[in-house]
């Protein structure tokens, strides 16, 4: 990890540095006597490449079986039962391991609607503290509540101030009575520069019990609602974040189909993340290589309305700067090491 702290400090001139991780179940086998075929929880780096999103993978723990007792007498590790943990103790764990590399850094978690809750707030915020913001999107019945009214010092009223204000409706009654009051914003989405639609309101949220900003993106007749704990955010980053938020799934495309992780056909624990380890290496050594050099990488598949490079692309200058003859000057090639021929006819038998 301190190699990657070293990578992503902040460049000279900055001021602001702030790690954006995103969360993904993955699960690429659902047969219930095979509980270790690469079923993960993971976490990723969100980071620009080039002027495109890209989802860096960091670490991940495999996705612990459910009570279904058939299931959990197979899911061991090194001889022993692995114990049940939901995927949101699962995730917290991670974000805290991490938060623990980067003592002084914010973190930007940013996740789909089912880890943005309560579930993955609230262990990580008391361990790591007001450093830790939440990013994701909200449930269209979810009630809110406006701020609650500050209370004059020469106020005689009894009790204790009020932590809510007045109920405003749910996310869906407040998108349409928000939708005239939208404004447009320029954000570089999905590859390209965009015109949004968006308004943003800071409101109370009871299932995080702390105010919260949502940004509600219309488009014709649909519309999503995005929060955050980070009321400092702008309405284009939040909406920015969100959208790279898709990498992750890129991410695993790549991580299965390029790198090739989904071949491995091994059951056993310690053999599954061996080989995810190594994979995910790989994946994040691969965009590190793309951000290192100085000309963009050539789309070799044109494909319409898309004009950035593809991760295949770093792939194969990859391949093509390990074949060249430099490269072959600056890493000699081992000469063949003198062998007993009895000794290699029976290694390449067992092999």
């Amino acid at each position: 990890m301190d190699w990657l702290g070293r990578f992503y400090q902040p460049q000279s001139g900055s001021t602001h540095f702030r790690l954006r991780v995103d969360f993904r179940s993955c699960r690429q086998s659902e047969s219930k006597p095979l509980p270790w075929a690469q079923n993960v929880v993971s976490i990723g780096l969100l980071k620009q490449v080039k002027g495109r999103w890209a989802c860096l993978f960091w670490a991940f723990v495999l996705l612990t079986p459910s009570h279904d007792r058939r299931t959990k007498e197979t899911a061991k590790i090194k001889g022993q039962v692995a114990p049940f943990q939901s995927k949101l103790t699962q995730a917290a764990e991670l974000l805290i391991a991490v938060a623990g590399h980067f003592a002084s850094t914010p973190m930007l978690a940013v996740t789909d609607s089912w880890f943005g809750n309560q579930g993955l707030w609230k262990p990580v915020r008391q361990t790591v503290g007001e450093r830790f913001h939440l990013l994701s999107r909200l449930r269209s019945n979810q009630v809110l509540y406006a701020l609650p009214d500050a209370r004059s010092a020469d106020a005689k009223t009894r009790g204790r101030p009020r932590k809510y204000g007045q109920r405003l409706g749910t996310v869906t009654d407040r998108a349409h009575a928000l939708r005239q009051q939208t404004a447009a914003y320029q954000v570089n989405l999905y590859g390209k520069v965009r015109e949004v639609l968006a308004v943003e309101k800071t409101v109370m949220l009871k299932t995080l019990k702390c105010p919260i900003k949502v940004v509600w993106v219309f488009r014709k007749t649909q519309w999503v609602a995005l929060f955050t704990t980070d009321l400092d955010l702008s309405v284009t980053q939040v909406i920015e974040y969100y959208g790279a938020r898709w990498k992750i799934e890129s991410g695993f495309k790549e991580l299965k189909q390029d790198i090739g992780s989904q071949k491995c056909q091994s059951r056993n624990a310690q053999a599954v993340i061996n080989h995810l380890h190594f994979c995910m290496m790989a994946t994040t050594v691969t965009w590190m290589y793309a951000d290192r050099i100085k000309a963009d990488p050539q789309r070799r598949h044109k494909v319409k309305g898309r004009t950035s490079f593809a991760f295949s692309d770093v792939r194969r200058l990859i391949a093509e700067a390990s074949l060249s003859e430099d490269f072959d000057r600056l890493c000699h090639k081992p000469t063949n090491p003198m062998k007993n021929s009895l000794v290699a006819v029976l290694l390449r038998m067992v092999a």
